[in-house]
């Protein structure tokens, strides 16, 4: 079963209105690159947050739309188009400083003809003369502005609570739809709607020698073994400021919603490039996502083999991909047919893994197991497991109490994370492993 995807809410404006610092203050981290020089922000920057209760994914759209070339306005408006036709909710960020300008009326008009709701509001109005200046945004009939201090923090909350209102209600759980979802992801011209075409059968994704052909995420049901599977294909992802303007800027924020909701993605790359740096980049999607993964090899035919070439090819891919180490490797051609039904044996055993649950008795032994093996200190003092309990599943979560957080170190979670696959599995899927302090009043 797939998560359901968590509603968007898209932060468009002009370039240098503080989209970047607003986005960081929402999702609580500094993720977004925040420069005082108009368009710094190059990626896309896509974070989960959550206000009274309500969860929800931001996207910062600055990277998304602000190439080299082109009119200002122009690019604007086509950022905008991009929330309009992605977001659940769109917050138009503008300056009170700066005023309004022609830019600013143009995305307003956007908005305005657009199904969405969306959420005026007014930044840099730290001062109180500029909040009042504020009011002159009332004519973008966008309802009431909201006057912000991205920097500072003020106004913040009163633009979350907007926010959170404007969400859309989450489906009930009896609507959630229970097939196994695979998203088939990865750089443009790797082979992925060649894939798709295997798996289904017949052609239905258009097949191109250029990248960037296909231009949605589109989805297929498959029957495989009595089951129904739903594939996506999604548009290729292009390296970090390679993305071009227009209808790709799309394409991308869609590749990104399909790793959201889906189950197992498969990171296809190509036999005869190897791993590319963007590789890497759009696996750390995957694996921040927690969604389960494999590594699909493909146009392996085309590759010259001896007794070695696939250890070696594997190994290589291992010391590319050291954050992924948990994702099996699938060596297959698209063209040929060779290995691709096995993508889909794969995905469903990794989808049974996902939802593997351990009795807190038997993970309690575990971890008495683990503190007679490892014994931390630091500082002088010794790490302490009191005991855990299996928080959630899709993916695994385990929370363990200590007796001190701060004793936990990298080195010695991944020794549990380690463990914990040696004694179950857990193929083709992150484990999350949560530590908190137990206090002795609570024993």
């Amino acid at each position: 079963m797939s998560s359901q995807p968590l509603p968007l809410v898209a932060l468009v404006g002009r370039p240098n209105v503080g989209k970047s610092t607003l986005f960081n203050r929402i999702v609580g981290r500094r993720l977004a690159i925040v420069e005082t020089v108009a368009g710094t922000t190059r990626d896309r920057l896509y974070a989960p947050a959550e206000w009274n209760g309500k969860a929800f994914n931001v996207v910062d759209t600055g990277g998304l739309e602000l190439d080299e070339t082109g009119e200002l306005t122009t690019r604007i408006r086509n950022q905008a188009r991009l929330a309009i036709d992605e977001a659940d909710v769109v917050v138009l960020v503008t300056d009170t400083v700066a005023g309004l300008t022609a830019a600013d009326h143009d995305v307003a008009n956007l908005l305005r003809a657009a199904d969405r709701p969306v959420v005026l509001a007014v930044n840099k109005a730290e001062k109180q003369a500029t909040r009042f200046d504020a009011a002159e945004f009332w004519s973008l009939a966008l309802g009431e502005p909201v006057p912000i201090s991205a920097m500072h923090g003020g106004g913040t909350g009163d633009l979350l609570d907007r926010i959170a209102e404007a969400l859309p209600e989450r489906p009930a759980a009896d609507e959630v739809d229970e097939r196994l979802r695979v998203a088939i992801i990865g750089r443009p011209n790797v082979g992925k709607s060649s894939l798709l075409n295997r798996l289904v059968g017949q052609e239905r994704m258009i097949v191109s020698d250029v990248p960037g052909t296909t231009r949605d995420a589109v989805d297929t049901t498959v029957r495989f073994h009595g089951e129904e599977i739903v594939l996506v294909d999604t548009a290729g992802i292009r390296r970090r400021g390679k993305v071009e303007a227009g209808i790709e800027k799309y394409a991308v924020l869609r590749a990104m919603r399909a790793i959201e909701r889906s189950d197992v993605a498969v990171l296809m790359i190509d036999a005869l490039d190897g791993v590319t740096a963007q590789d890497t980049h759009i696996a750390g999607y995957v694996h921040d996502a927690g969604r389960g993964a494999i590594v699909a090899v493909n146009k392996w035919d085309l590759v010259e083999k001896d007794t070695h070439t696939i250890d070696a090819y594997r190994k290589a891919v291992r010391a590319e991909l050291k954050f992924l180490d948990y994702a099996p490797i699938v060596t297959l051609s698209a063209l040929t047919g060779q290995r691709a039904a096995r993508v889909l044996e794969i995905a469903r055993q990794i989808d049974a893994t996902r939802k593997i649950r351990i009795a807190t008795g038997e993970l309690n032994r575990v971890v008495a197991e683990l503190q007679a093996r490892a014994n931390p200190t630091r500082k002088g003092r010794a790490l302490k497991l009191r005991y855990a309990t299996q928080a959630g599943v899709a993916p695994p979560t385990f929370v363990f109490f200590v007796n001190d957080v701060e004793l936990v170190h990298f080195s010695f979670e991944r020794f549990v994370e380690n463990q914990l696959r040696e004694r179950y599995g857990f193929e083709g899927t992150p484990i999350k492993l949560v530590f908190r302090a137990q206090r002795r009043d609570e024993r």
